[in-house]
């Protein structure tokens, strides 16, 4: 099979067969191409090798390798799918560019245009992560001889958004209003803290003594979560609406169509975080609130790092309490025992002597006598 690409009037060639031409000339346009379809001829990416200025290298182009390794790298998902979409980007860039060898020059220019449109430190980290496991795999294959080197870029924490207990009833209500199913599946991601896709994987074979297994995880490692009381309850609404799941009959489409829908009607438009993925992070924020240390609640998420549980620490003010009683108490028993007190030594000068009463004699009384006069 041949695929085919799209090439412009200066000769660049990108190879992928599944894009639409709306997709392509909107990648086109991003690198400042023309976007006439006229000027977009198909060609065979066999036919048009990347070529430098000293001519056709063999290595393989990230098309053909895509094509050749994309099966066995991911599986089928929305991970493979944005994947897919950076892969591509890297190719235009690569053939725009004119660049043919994959080394850390590549990787420093990538990095170089990715800040330039405006992208993350984060996303460009996702870009270039998809990249590297096409060219791990190329390498294992014999296909190139050496890897890139590439530091991950530092990411800042951006800012945690989760819901208040209004907002919640609000969304879930609204969500309701358009879709019971769909507003069952919110009140089982909140209670969960389950990433959309794992919930729509989740199979009633996979849910045993009020705890759900989710195999198909972003980290690729299975874990099972207890399930709460009305998690539970979302779940036995659920069966009506039949598949082999809870939630298999609902496409992620239109569950964020619907969504996004009530988010506008609750006038959350401007609220760039008021995505299905706030349910998650609803979730950590009020275990941690609840005062769930953070190794637990890392492995009720499945988070791979306990970095990314940390995002949520500044939530466990209540930790930092008892943290002030524990020094107070330790301070308290390590204390030194209190010196006696020292007391004034008493004054060798000689005290001063007071009247005191004292019984009259008997001249005393014979004098007082005498100086009453008689009558």
């Amino acid at each position: 099979m041949v695929s085919t690409g799209f090439q412009s009037v200066p000769g660049i060639c990108v190879s992928f067969s599944e894009f639409s031409i709306d997709f392509l000339l909107s990648i086109y346009h991003n690198f400042g191409m023309h976007t006439d379809p006229e000027v977009f001829i198909p060609v065979s990416s066999a036919e048009q090798p990347i070529a430098t200025e000293g001519g056709c290298v063999s290595a393989p182009g990230l098309s053909d390798l895509w094509h050749q390794h994309a099966g066995s790298v991911w599986e089928n998902g929305r991970h493979k799918d944005n994947c897919y979409a950076f892969i591509f980007e890297i190719c235009a860039f690569m053939r725009l560019q004119k660049i043919a060898t994959y080394d850390d020059i590549l990787i420093d220019r990538l990095v170089t245009h990715f800040r330039e449109i405006g992208n993350r430190n984060s996303t460009i980290n996702r870009k270039l992560s998809a990249l590297y496991k096409l060219l791990k795999k190329a390498e294992r294959t014999g296909q190139i001889t050496r890897l890139p080197s590439y530091i991950r870029l530092r990411e800042r924490n951006s800012r945690v958004r989760f819901l208040t207990a209004e907002e919640e009833s609000s969304m879930f209500g609204a969500v309701a209003a358009r879709n019971t199913h769909h507003a069952l599946l919110c009140q089982f991601l909140v209670d969960t803290g389950a990433r959309v896709g794992e919930a729509l994987a989740l199979k009633w074979n996979d849910i045993h003594n009020n705890a759900a297994t989710f195999w198909i995880t972003k980290s690729g490692r299975s874990r099972t979560v207890p399930l709460t009381r009305r998690a539970v309850a979302a779940l036995k609404s659920a069966r009506p609406y039949g598949g082999t799941g809870p939630f298999t009959s609902i496409t992620y489409a239109n569950f964020k169509y619907n969504w996004n829908q009530a988010r506008k009607d609750l006038r959350f438009g401007d609220d760039p975080h008021m995505v299905p993925h706030i349910l998650r992070h609803t979730c950590a924020s009020r275990l941690v609130q609840a005062g769930i240390d953070l190794r637990r609640v890392q492995t009720f998420l499945g988070h791979q790092t306990i970095q990314m549980t940390l995002r949520y620490a500044h939530l466990a003010t209540n930790d930092l309490d008892q943290c002030a009683s524990a020094l107070d108490a330790i301070n308290m028993a390590s204390a030194p025992a209190k010196p006696p007190v020292a007391t004034r030594p008493a004054s060798r000068a000689p005290a001063l002597r007071t009247a005191s009463p004292r019984a009259p004699s008997t001249h005393d009384k014979s004098k007082s006598k005498a100086q009453i006069p008689q009558p």
